[in-house]
């Protein structure tokens, strides 16, 4: 067993586990399945206990009570009487705690007579630490998941969905700072293990009197994230994006400057949006005037970035990262006009994390505005060509990407035969792309109106975009994994003129965690894009209701295909999806 990974296979049965980032990925795959298979039973024994418990599945084989009103959609069934369906499934523990984590997963066939029989089992453990690399990297995402029945089964009882989302969230971008927060349970769920890591190093630095903290910010309405840095008074500089509506005198970004001149002083604020915008999003923590750990990533420092958005944090604690990180702020600090002809932003920088006494990725970094955006956008294209088994991607204006070498490697990575999914957001929703090219948008309000038994009503999340994410992650499986990610917007105009920063990891367990959260993403997003194409217009029209969505019965009992039929067709997209992430 790796670190990161570990598999068996029992009779032509597999199982495979993957580290995510507070979650497990478990892979099947069944050689020859049996008519009779209705799918995987999976169990977990969590650190120090001996209990196995089984993971819940929202969806039956049937439901006692069959009218739309009557099944809540709280109601949660034992996988061991209600298998999931699929060849793969994420387990999000609510805690993760250090310590072994084992998964048992179960062939589960039905007889005839439609009871169900337990098969061949298999165990595998893993460690699920929540750090990725102790002292070097740990990376977080947000939840992202508003619009989601997880979300809808913490509105408390009694309250609309919509009206509690609203109160969670301002209606106007402008009204952040002024907007109470008052469920501070819902906002560490939302904002999950990124927003937590923000929270952590601003209260590292204010408790520690010889610390300073240096900070870029773009979208800045969090009002707690204000207050945090209004408290360090002098120990803080800033520099906030002034582009558009930014630099409206009622804007949450001026407000904020205004805030911190007092509180700071007026030589420890910068307004600045380099020759386009000011798009870091990174806190940089000095000791004595050193910098010792940076967090950077896609997460804004706004109520939609940390707790709408899918979005993602890397802290890193490595001296010669928060050192290059730095020199990036003291240059966009001083002269950000100029940044583009100073040699941090005309080359990729190379830092080597492995020593010959511990693992580590290999890290590379790109700043921009530069002149020509080959220089940060060509490794991607060429990591995307060179990919022999898999590409998933999270890029949330991929629809304005609409030349350069990023594009380009798309278009060509449809006519070949790698395995692909990828999400981006767009003005009139969300598309979720899948292997062939071909998109379905996604409308968040639809599960809203619309909500197969045993699903509930959703909110669909307020205005303003959903996958915030920019990250392409290239043969996850393979030695040779590479993840991109940062603050960048991945296209042309961004890389030549915004203040942003591009970071490659050469690492497989790190290539693993994104890939996992992609498919978090996808699932999610798919499963909502496939009902709402399954009910019909005229179905609307006429004041119907989705049918029920239920687990299917052998073709013996049903009449009907197999559940897995479909993952058996040579060279289907769900044959990719079973082989590629149960071996």
């Amino acid at each position: 067993m790796s670190d990161f990974q570990n598999a068996q296979t029992i009779d032509g049965f597999t199982m495979k586990l993957w580290r995510g980032e507070r979650m497990c990925l478990i892979g099947f795959d069944v050689e020859s399945p049996p008519a009779d298979l209705v799918g995987f039973a999976i169990e977990c024994r969590f650190p120090g206990t001996d209990e196995f418990k089984p993971l819940p599945n929202r969806i039956a084989f049937a439901y006692d009570e069959p009218t739309h009103t009557a099944v809540d959609g709280q109601r949660k069934f034992s996988s061991l009487e209600a298998p999931f369906q699929k060849f793969r499934w994420v387990h999000v523990p609510h805690e993760v705690e250090h310590g072994t984590f084992t998964y048992r997963g179960r062939m589960m066939h039905m007889a005839n007579n439609g009871q169900l029989v337990p098969g061949t089992a298999i165990e595998l453990p893993i460690d699920l630490n929540p750090i990725s690399y102790e002292g070097i990297l740990d990376i977080g995402f947000t939840r992202g998941f508003t619009s989601s029945q997880a979300f809808r089964d913490r509105v408390p009882a009694g309250v609309k969905v919509d009206v509690y989302g609203k109160s969670l969230i301002p209606s106007r971008t402008k009204d952040g700072l002024d907007h109470p927060k008052t469920e501070t349970a819902m906002y560490q769920w939302l904002g999950f293990e990124a927003v937590s890591m923000i929270f952590a190093v601003l209260d590292e630095v204010l408790q520690q009197p010889d610390t300073t903290l240096d900070v870029f910010a773009y979208d800045f309405n969090e009002p707690d994230i204000l207050a945090k840095l209004e408290a360090l008074g002098t120990r803080l500089r800033i520099i906030i994006d002034d582009a558009g509506d930014h630099a409206a005198p009622d804007s949450c970004e001026t407000r904020a400057a205004n805030r911190l001149l007092a509180s700071a002083g007026a030589d420890r604020v910068r307004r600045t949006h380099f020759n386009g915008l000011q798009h870091h999003k990174v806190l940089i923590a000095r000791r004595n005037g050193k910098p010792y750990q940076v967090l950077c990533g896609s997460t804004n420092f706004s109520f939609r970035g940390c707790y709408v958005q899918n979005n993602n944090a890397l802290l890193f604690k490595h001296p010669e990262v928060a050192d290059l990180f730095g020199r990036v702020f003291e240059a966009g600090f001083n002269d950000p006009k100029n940044f583009a002809t100073s040699d941090l932003a005309q080359k990729w920088h190379v830092i080597e994390t492995r020593t010959a006494a511990a693992p580590g990725p290999r890290l590379h970094f790109c700043f921009s505005p530069h002149s020509s955006s080959d220089l940060s956008l060509g490794p991607i294209g060429e990591a995307i060509d060179q990919a022999s088994r898999s590409v998933l991607f999270n890029i949330a204006f991929l629809n304005q990407i609409t030349s350069g070498p990023l594009h380009d490697s798309i278009s060509r990575l449809y006519k070949r035969p790698v395995f692909n999914y990828g999400v981006t957001d767009k003005a009139s929703g969300m598309d979720v792309i899948k292997p062939d090219g071909t998109s379905a948008e996604v409308d968040f309000a639809y599960l809203a109106k619309y909500a197969p038994e045993p699903f509930r009503s959703e909110w669909s999340g307020g205005t303003g975009i959903s996958v915030h994410n920019k990250f392409v992650v290239t043969d996850f499986n393979l030695p040779s994994a590479k993840v991109f990610t940062g603050s960048s917007n991945l296209s042309i105009s961004g890389e030549e003129k915004n203040g942003d920063h591009l970071v490659l990891i050469e690492d497989q367990k790190i290539a693993v965690v994104y890939a996992i959260q992609a498919l978090l993403i996808f699932d999610h997003l798919h499963f909502r894009s496939v009902m709402q194409k399954a009910f019909t217009s005229a179905d609307e029209t006429q004041g119907k209701q989705p049918p029920p969505l239920l687990l299917k019965k052998p073709t013996a009992i049903s009449g009907q295909p197999a559940w897995f039929e479909a993952y058996y067709v040579a060279g289907s997209q769900k044959q990719g999806d079973r082989q590629l992430f149960s071996h």
